[in-house]
């Protein structure tokens, strides 16, 4: 009688929402939920890796001039923000209707791609354009930096592509005062101490997020906040230990804003490889600066599931944020020990 009973409802409600005029309705529903997940779908493909020195020299024919000191370094650090701005479905974090608005992985791959951008850009403002620390900051630099900084979902009065456009432009202007022979203002000082200060603000990038992706199991930490200096004080205490576990909803939110950090690094790194290849030469440092880039660009292999597992450390299923932190980690070891060899004599 049950079965009878629950046929009986299923039948009624199939007839009820199916007939007549109510039948177009459900369509429209169905057909718009497919074309809305064909959508996200489409615009939540990550862009590829592009060829750093090929951009330079594009840039450089399309303005006229040689590619120069800082010129490989200033056309990767255009062509990713362009990137983040143009690639397909253009910027998402912004994005304030749906279907976009239910996206939240490629806004976390823009925003670890931002983050390489804004630190790459202030770098080059307070040190690779700068011969020494009483001089003054180049013009365009000093625009650039704050513009790239705007924050980073503002939708309207201002919108933040405006805004990260104009930062875009005053590049543009750096760019063409560098391969300009007339104008000795602007400059990129390729020395061992410049490389060694940027590589030493990604060193702490990665460090922070290889510890939020080891997070994703959740794990019990001892507190090493003072340890190695006697007389070092904090301002509020903090506990012996303590429990460090990303929430389960922001596993992947990691995981993308990791692939968008290395995928902007990649293309930084390649770049620099040209720029600085005589300090890299003469540190004997070739070898470590492209197994740094090697493990890098091991993050940015093919996602072969559905959905980012988060299985525990020896467990049956996967852990992608375990392996992303693993890579990750290693390239962050190579990056401690070529700051070594930059800074040795």
């Amino acid at each position: 009688m049950a079965f009878k009973s629950l046929r009986y409802l299923l039948s009624e409600l199939r007839y009820w929402m199916f007939s007549g005029r109510r039948r177009w309705v459900w369509l429209a529903i169905l057909l718009l939920t497919t074309l809305c997940s064909v959508v996200m779908f489409w615009v939540s493909r990550e862009p590829p890796l592009f060829d750093v020195q090929s951009v330079a020299a594009l840039q450089a024919s399309q303005n006229n001039q040689s590619v120069v000191i800082g010129a490989v370094t200033t056309a990767s650090l255009i062509e990713v923000a362009e990137t983040l701005l143009d690639k397909r479905g253009g910027y998402l974090s912004n994005d304030m209707l749906p279907p976009f608005l239910l996206l939240d992985n490629m806004p976390r791959w823009e925003f670890g791609v931002l983050l390489q951008t804004r630190d790459l850009v202030r770098v080059m403002r307070n040190d690779i354009s700068r011969s020494q620390t009483q001089s003054t900051e180049d013009i365009d630099l000093a625009v650039a930096d704050p513009q790239l900084h705007f924050n980073h979902n503002s939708w309207w009065l201002p919108a933040t592509e405006s805004e990260y456009r104009e930062g875009i432009r005053a590049l543009r202007r750096y760019q063409l005062r560098l391969a300009d022979a007339n104008d000795s203002d602007a400059q990129f000082y390729a020395r061992a101490d410049n490389l060694s200060d940027y590589l030493a603000q990604v060193e702490k990038r990665l460090g922070s997020i290889s510890q939020r992706l080891s997070a994703s199991i959740g794990q019990q930490r001892l507190n090493t906040d003072l340890s190695g200096e006697r007389n070092a004080r904090q301002s509020t205490s903090s506990p012996d230990q303590v429990m460090v576990k990303t929430p389960w909803l922001k596993i992947d939110d990691v995981f993308f804003e990791a692939r968008g950090t290395t995928w902007a690094l990649i293309h930084f790194f390649r770049a620099m490889e040209v720029d600085f290849a005589d300090v890299l030469a003469n540190k004997n440092a070739e070898i470590s600066y492209r197994q740094m880039i090697r493990e890098l660009e091991a993050t940015q292999r093919p996602i072969r599931s559905f959905m980012i597992m988060n299985g525990t450390a020896f467990g049956l299923f996967s852990n992608h944020s375990l392996v992303m932190a693993n890579y990750i980690a290693r390239a962050n070891a190579a990056i401690i020990d070529l700051r070594n060899l930059l800074e040795q004599g």
